[in-house]
């Protein structure tokens, strides 16, 4: 008997079948992409996200401001190209001019032009849009509230501050509180102002505040001045960007001794301008970047020969006393040193700071960890005994049997790592000086608090950025009671090509839905078109390398002195391009993920098949278009593709 399913019945039925009678041999679509005139792939244009930016903690649309630089990307009329730019950067970072200077630019890293011959000076183009928004006085937009609720942020550093203004683009007011007299957090209190000039720090800062409903308390410590529970009866959400403020002390026998200090103590009481000189024998211990700024302030100051005992600079940096202005004066070199577990090659601090030390006069022992500290008859460290290691894969310094060696010190500061100072917070501790939280900075277990910044893991400035701009969305999801939204495996400011359409006036057509699903003359859809930028960063394997020529990087100037003039050096180090050297840099950018309009597709094309798109449809992202009546899928414009815009994956 005959079931409706049976064999025959089946076969009779399809319409469509993988094998006729008789095939015999196994057919492949996606190995089969040339035959004669037919295809089963055609041209996709794929927008990735570029590695800079992938690599970038703050997730900056960083090719969109070079494209913007070097002249791809043209801005709205009456928009000067700066000013376009510096908006497209600061969607991110509101503070281009500060990132600039002192980020280590984990994006240049990253960049693919490093396979052809060296990365795009993204830092500099960075600090020439920063240095230009405040030389123009460009100043950020702010619409109306969008609600009555208010936000207390405590902490008015880079997160804290970030995230103020992602919750004012928002719509969102709140308040900064901060134990400081003025903000800035980090970038004021932890990094010297030679390399971050105050008038540009303040700048930046003040273009925030005029925001509007942004009110900012000084001079207040949560957790003393006002507690938690005030806190939570006042405002509608808090978040705890309070940074790491407590330097780690020498795990080592005497490492507790009262000239002992930590890199962050001696930072902050050099930039509150407590600390003028230090004294004859300074030893860091340390290898990362908090630790280069120690020695080359140790340089800087110097010391004095005839100092007072109670004017000794642990006492300063502890907040006992305060150095007269009128010593520096009196400054001659000191002998500063610089130990790291690592290395040279393997420092975490950026390559160019460490050689920016040498040339200042610092002595870098790599490879070698302390053993103890030698005291004397009073308690005071009076050297450091220091053995040469080895460093596990697993980070765990192994000391090598008898390279025991001693180094004279009448200071020893220690940079091996920050904490929390959660005084009066005991609560939100979570046993480490730290405090906990989840994917979107959510506090465990405490709803309407979230976190970000170094008090969740100390690490860049950049990335204190990144995650406020993370949590200014879940503040804002919490306080409409909004459900949070899974975020993207590559959650970073990415192009969109719909608001550029519209920016450009050339929306889509409003949805009407067709008497068949075929979409290619219709004006609803961009066609041919794919974004992919949250979940594929573009490799460098995927771009036609052989399209770019070796130019040589344009270089911002160092102002760096050498041992012999470091001496009260507090000026800028790093010197500002010019123009035209912004727009050649920028230019040196390979656009990877995004066309750059080369035309190479077009010119290669041997059917005449990849065409520019009519002037009045084009704009970035939209340069070029395929007409598959004529494309043979011989891929010959996505191996000639540059920039890796272009994929062979739409069937024919």
């Amino acid at each position: 008997m005959t079931t409706p399913w049976s064999k025959t019945e089946k076969s009779e039925n399809h319409t469509f079948r993988k094998y006729k009678d008789g095939d015999h041999k196994w057919k492949s679509w996606t190995d089969d992409i040339f035959n004669a005139d037919e295809s089963h792939k055609c041209p996709v244009y794929v927008n990735r996200t570029p590695p800079c930016q992938g690599s970038c903690p703050s997730g900056e649309d960083i090719r969109g401001w070079l494209q913007i630089a070097n002249g791809i990307e043209k801005p709205p009329e009456g928009i000067s190209w700066q000013e376009y730019a510096f908006r497209r950067s600061t969607d991110a970072n509101p503070f281009p001019s500060q990132m600039g200077r002192v980020c280590p630019a984990p994006c240049e890293a990253g960049c693919n032009r490093n396979e052809v011959d060296d990365f795009v000076g993204i830092n500099a183009v960075e600090q020439y849009i920063g240095d230009t928004a405040i030389k123009e006085e460009f100043a950020f937009e702010s619409g109306p509230l969008k609600t009555s609720k208010r936000v207390a942020i405590i902490g008015g550093g880079p997160a804290g501050m970030a995230a103020a203004y992602q919750l004012r683009r928002k719509g969102i007011a709140c308040t900064i509180i901060d134990e400081h007299d003025e903000l800035g957090g980090m970038m004021r209190y932890g990094i010297p102002g030679y390399r971050t000039p105050r008038k540009m720090l303040d700048a930046e800062i003040n273009r925030i505040v005029k925001m509007g409903d942004i009110e900012v308390v000084l001079g207040t410590r949560v957790g003393t001045d006002i507690t938690i529970e005030q806190l939570e009866k006042g405002y509608d959400a808090i978040l705890w960007s309070i940074g790491c403020q407590s330097g780690r002390a020498l795990p080592v026998e005497g490492g507790d001794a009262p000239n002992c200090v930590s890199g962050v103590k001696f930072l902050e009481a050099f930039n509150t301008g407590r600390l003028q000189t230090t004294t004859d024998n300074v030893v860091c211990v340390g290898g990362g970047d908090t630790s280069i700024d120690v020695v080359s302030v140790a340089r800087r100051l110097g010391k004095i020969t005839k100092q007072n005992a109670l004017e000794r600079p642990e006492l300063v940096v502890h907040g006992h006393v305060a150095h007269d202005v009128a010593m520096a004066a009196q400054r001659i070199g000191a002998n500063v040193t610089l130990t790291s577990l690592l290395p040279r090659t393997a420092m975490t601090a950026a390559e160019h700071e460490v050689h920016d030390a040498l040339t200042e006069g610092v002595d870098i022992q790599n490879s070698v960890m302390p053993v103890r500290v030698n005291k004397d008859d009073s308690g005071r460290a009076v050297s450091v005994v220091m053995c040469e290691c080895t460093v596990s894969k697993e980070g765990v310094p192994e000391p090598v049997e008898g390279s025991e060696y001693e180094i004279k010190a009448d200071l020893i500061v220690s940079a091996i790592g920050q904490g929390g100072n959660l005084e009066g917070l005991e609560e939100l501790d979570n046993g480490r000086g730290l405090i906990n939280a989840d994917a979107y900075y959510q506090v465990d277990d405490r709803p309407g608090h979230f976190v970000a910044g170094d008090i969740i893991r100390p690490h860049l400035l950049t990335t204190a950025i990144g995650q406020a701009t993370v949590v200014a969305t879940t503040i804002e999801n919490y306080l409409t009671d909004q459900s949070m939204h899974k975020r993207p495996k590559i959650d970073v400011y990415h192009f969109n090509l719909m608001e550029k359409l519209n920016e450009a006036n050339l929306s889509v057509a409003e949805y009407d839905r067709p008497a068949d699903w075929g979409t290619d003359a219709a004006e609803f859809a961009v066609h041919n078109y794919e974004d992919r930028s949250a979940s594929e960063i573009a490799n460098a394997e995927g771009l036609f390398l052989g399209h770019w020529k070796e130019e040589d990087r344009n270089k911002r100037e160092e102002n760096v002195p050498s041992g012999e003039e470091v001496l009260s050096h507090f000026e800028e180090r790093m010197e500002l391009l010019t123009e035209e050297q912004v727009k050649a840099e920028a230019g040196r950018c390979m656009s990877c993920g995004m066309c750059f309009e080369c035309d190479n597709c077009v010119i290669y094309c041997p059917q005449d098949a990849v065409f520019r798109v009519k002037k009045d449809k084009s704009t970035t992202g939209r340069y070029v278009d395929t007409d598959y009546d004529k494309c043979i899928g011989c891929h010959i414009c996505a191996d000639v593709c540059p920039s890796g815009y272009i994929d062979m994956g739409m069937g024919h």
